[in-house]
Formats: structure tokens, sequence, C-alpha cells
């Protein structure tokens, strides 16, 4: 196999230069951000900015302890799960892990958007207790397609928000898999954490929008927060067995999107000349089967900024201790780095499922009727650094993260509308994307809440961030050129 360590190290150990920087000036209490890449990138080993409890069970000898008595458990345990999102790719994917493993997990909730046709489908083969949809009308199509397939087992069938809550919260389950997309699921996991139910995280906005009210609360109710996407999974494996204190840096992998292979003078005439070709690739991702809104987040590279804030949420690392390297391959999906400078790596191939069924499983290896990695086949592996001027959105998320507080929530609400809009083709152009998010970010900074904070005050921020988005839109769509 092709692969040049000597690179390797000096890539993971160079700071990334940027020209475009982001200067908020934030001032609170305690400090101060001003901080661009160039400087702050890399391990500087002081153990400043770190969290003291991480959500993840990681870090602490309380962790190493509950992670050695659930691994002496074995694997003939039984878990009743609640999946949230159950028609989108996440839950999909959950219900193969459940259809592969049946003597492990049973399915006690479902709640999804308006797929009707394929709630049905999976009611009838997982007897759920209750089914939820988004609106009243899909909830009675549902209802009627179950009576038409003759369905002998009714479940509670409901709608909205009530029914998402319910799902969350039924009493036989004791995990809940948040496979929802956007800000929509942090009611339900709060309310699930405050039923001291362990919690599979597919849903990065929940840490990202609500890190500073979530994370309390997961070390108030002892749950175990157990992450699900691919990059988060891969350094909660790589820290198993590492003592607490061991972690010096988290390294996060991205295969750079639909554009990693157009250099960046090339994307911006792109975007410039042929704006309709830039949509079409902009929401097809080269590697993964994903949803349409993190695919398109992964063209523009925020995914990568909201997994650096995620990842300091869960494994509690500054986010002077976080590194990003572009990897076109998506074998590596992350690593870490201890503090003897070694580095640990989780490898696979680019399937949703291994970080599922992992998160569902912890801390224990069930055997999966997987493919297995072929390290010959793959023959080379490359990695190199992100261009932050080709994606801005890198930055813009680590000065929210550095920024603190409701600062996150702001971010990640004007992503998820600019997002959105993008996609509805309503006239954004994709550069006008990082542009209505720092433009939101620099409006909020006079609001900026740090302390003391409540979930009043990140989904008021939320809501705060779509209005200053939507009416930014309107000034792009009337022609006029955006600027902050």
């Amino acid at each position: 196999m092709k692969l040049s360590v000597c690179a390797l190290v000096t890539l993971l150990g160079a700071p990334v230069t940027s020209a475009f920087t982001v200067d908020f000036n934030l001032n609170t209490s305690s400090r101060t951000t001003k901080t661009s890449l160039d400087a702050n990138s890399g391990s500087k080993g002081t153990g400043e900015g770190w969290l003291t409890r991480p959500s993840a069970p990681v870090n602490s000898e309380e962790s190493a302890r509950l992670t050695l008595a659930e691994s002496l458990k074995g694997s003939t345990f039984k878990k009743r799960l609640s999946l949230l999102g159950s028609t989108g790719s996440i839950g999909t994917q959950t219900l193969e892990i459940v259809d592969a493993c049946p003597d492990n997990f049973e399915i006690d909730a479902l709640s999804a958007g308006n797929n009707a046709e394929l709630m049905a489908e999976q009611v009838m083969k997982y007897s759920p207790k209750i089914a939820s949809l988004a609106s009243p009308e899909a909830a009675e199509e549902l209802k009627d397609r179950l009576k038409a397939l003759g369905c002998q087992k009714m479940p509670e069938i409901m709608h909205g928000d009530d029914g998402i809550l319910a799902c969350s919260t039924i009493d036989s389950a004791d995990t809940v898999v948040t496979g929802i997309v956007g800000a929509a699921g942090l009611k339900p996991t709060i309310e699930a954490i405050k039923l001291k139910k362990d919690i599979a995280l597919a849903n990065k906005e929940t840490l990202i929008s609500g890190g500073p009210v979530i994370n309390p609360l997961v070390e108030e109710y002892g749950v175990n927060l157990l992450p699900a996407d691919s990059e988060h999974s891969a350094i909660f494996q790589c820290l198993q067995g590492v003592p607490a204190g061991g972690l010096r840096r988290v390294i996060l992998t991205a295969s750079g999107g639909a554009f990693r292979d157009f250099s960046k003078d090339e994307l911006f005439d792109m975007c410039e000349n042929d704006p309709r070709a830039v949509q079409a690739k902009a929401t097809t991702h080269p590697n993964w089967d994903m949803g349409a809104k993190i695919t398109l987040d992964s063209a523009t590279m925020m995914n990568k900024g909201l997994e650096v804030i995620e990842a300091h949420y869960l494994f509690g690392a500054s986010y002077d201790d976080i590194d990003i390297v572009i990897h076109p391959q998506s074998i590596v999906h992350s690593m870490i780095e201890t503090q003897d400078t070694s580095c640990l790596a989780q490898l696979g191939w680019a399937d949703m499922r291994l970080p599922l069924v992992y998160s569902v499983s912890w801390p224990h290896r069930l055997k999966m009727p997987y493919r297995p990695l072929d390290l010959a086949e793959l023959s080379t592996l490359t990695f190199s650094k992100p261009d932050v001027v080709k994606y801005p959105c890198i930055e813009l998320a680590y000065e929210a993260g550095r920024a603190g507080g409701t600062m996150t929530a702001v971010l990640n609400a004007a992503n998820e509308a600019a997002n959105e809009m993008f996609r509805e083709d309503v006239g954004l152009g994709f550069l006008d994307i990082p542009k209505l998010i720092e433009g939101a970010m620099e409006a909020h900074k006079e609001d900026l809440k740090i302390d003391d904070i409540v979930l009043d005050d990140i989904l008021s921020c939320d809501a705060w961030a779509r209005e200053y988005v939507a009416k930014a839109t309107e000034k792009v769509k009337e022609g006029k050129i955006l600027s902050v």
C-alpha cells in the first residue's frame, strides 16, 4: 500500500494557513476572541479550553470503569430502540442493523417526515408501539395504508412535535437513535436524556446548537451519549482504552466534498459563469450516500466545521487541539493523537452502518455481514490540508466555536437556512452561503450570551438567525451584493 507516512506526519503537525480571516473581536468576561486558523491550529499541549466533562463516556476514570463493566456483560444484550427519522438514510440503515441482529434489538417507536408509504412498510415489519409522521395528513394516510395492509397490531399513530416527543420518551425504549436532520432534534433529545435514555447521536446539530445545555444534562442524568456519525464514532472507537488525560489531539478527516478536485480558482470561476452546474454538483456526494442537506454541507465543508464543534463537546478537546485533513478515499474515518504523539486511526469502507452499529451496541463488537476492508485493494491513501480560502465555512465554524455560548447556535441555524434556500433554488449562489452565515454571526456578536444558557436562549437564537438569513436572501434576489 502506498502511504507517505512522513508526508502525513508533516501534514498533521503543520499549521493551517489562511488568507480568509474572520475577526469578530468578541469581548466576554473571560476572554477576547480574535483568531485565525494560522495562529491556533494544532496541539499546543497547554490543556487550555478543554472541557472537564465531555458528553461522550471518555477521558475519565468513571468512563473507563463504565466501559469495562459494560464490556464484561457480554454481547447477548437486548436493546429496545426508538428511532427518530426512520425513513431517512440514518433510519433505514439502522433498521438494516436490526434486521442483521434481531436477537439484540427491538423497535418500540418510529418517527419520520411525510413518507407514509415507507413508514407503513416499517410498521408492518417491526410492529412499533408508536408511529409518528410530520403532518396530520401523512398520519391519516399511514392509518389508511395500514388498514389496507391488514395490520393486526396497530400502533398509536401521532404527528408533529408531539409525536416526535412521544417517540423519544416512550417508557419501554432504553436507547433513542436521533436521525432527524437539523435543530429539530434538540428538544426530543433533551427529553430523552431527562428520562435517562442513552442517545445514539446521528444528529450533529444537537450538540452544535445545544452543547451548552446538553452536556450538563448528560452529566446530571448519567446517560451515555454515543456518536453515530462516521468521524466521531471513529474518534470514540480510538479512545477506547485511552486513560484519562491520554488524549492530546483530535484529527477529523474529510472527503473534500463535491468540489475536492477543483482548484479555488476553478470553483470560483464556475460559480460565476455556470451557477446551474455548481448547484447540480453541490448536491451530489462523491463517496457517501447521505441526505440532501448533509451532502450540500459537505460541498461547502461546513459539515466538517460543524463536526469540529461537535468533537469539542463530545470529547472535550479545545479548538486548538482539533484539526481537519482532506482524505478523498474516506477510508480513515478520523484519528486521535495521544500524549506520547502516537496516532490511532479507525479505518473502514464508507458505510454508515459501521458507526451506527457501534453506537447502539457499544462497547460490544457484533458480528456483521459486511464486506471486510482490503487495504491491498485500496493501494493508496492520500491526505492534504484543507484550503480555507476555497472553503470559508471551515474558519467560520472555528470562530463560532471559540466565541462559544450562543454563537454556535447562530452558525448552525444560519447554515441550515442558507443551505435550504440554495437547494430550493430561490436565487442564492454557492458562495452566498458563507456570506449569509458570516453576516448572521457578525450581527449576533452584540447579543452573544456565554454563561447560564438555557434551552430558550438556543431556540430564540436559532429563530433569529433563520429570520436574518431569510431577509438577507431577499436582498440577493433583488440583485444586491452581500457584504459584511
